[in-house]
């Protein structure tokens, strides 16, 4: 099993590269994440590697980081979502973004991605929701889903799931909340608006 190769960036395409490592040219499929974040051809590079048999055939998938790499797997655990959608979707959605829509049930930033309709924007939701407080995820992490990146209105959001976990709701619950909420009254909001905000969403 394939865990990792460095090599050679050879050459690629639109959804693939060539990794030359020692003289043997590996391809492997990658998201345009991943694409990005690589050298130009010529230079040295290192993957992640996720590898599936497939119908009698080894198929190798790339990734600039374990992050990706997870949610890879992750996103096929839904269902009609194979190898192919999810690097569709992470070439849309870094897994930081990705994770914090799911939170909020932002169906709708899911449903952008090409291949992602209501009902598998919905699957994706209800069952992966549960599992993304196991990414560390924090309110105002990443820019995304209404929450700032930095600032002051980052360190109110993040105090305000704090407020509501502490009364006794999941954090996923809660953040999905403050995250509306936040989304709803702005950057500037109060750490008391987006609480109250945030209980009223949560009762809704």
């Amino acid at each position: 099993m394939i865990g990792k190769l460095t090599g050679r960036l050879d050459s690629t395409g639109k959804d693939w590269i060539i990794l030359d490592v020692g003289g043997v040219g590996y391809r492997l499929s990658c998201s345009a994440r991943t694409l990005r974040a690589l050298p130009p051809p010529g230079q040295d590079a290192a993957v992640m590697v996720e590898t599936q048999f497939r119908d009698e055939s080894i198929q190798l998938f790339g990734f600039a980081d374990a992050a990706e790499q997870d949610w890879f797997r992750l996103l096929q655990r839904v269902q009609s979502i194979g190898p192919k959608l999810a690097l569709a979707i992470l070439s849309v959605r870094a897994p930081g973004d990705l994770a914090r829509a799911i939170a909020a049930e932002d169906k709708r930033a899911l449903t952008e991605i090409a291949g992602v309709g209501p009902k598998v924007a919905t699957r994706i939701v209800n069952e992966l929701k549960d599992r993304v407080a196991e990414f560390g995820v924090e309110l105002g992490a990443e820019a995304g889903a209404g929450a700032p990146a930095s600032g002051p209105g980052a360190g109110r959001a993040s105090d305000a799931v704090s407020a509501l976990v502490n009364l006794g709701y999941k954090r996923i619950e809660a953040f999905g909340a403050v995250n509306k909420a936040q989304a709803a009254l702005g950057p500037e909001a109060a750490v008391e608006a987006l609480i109250r905000a945030g209980l009223k969403e949560l009762s809704a």
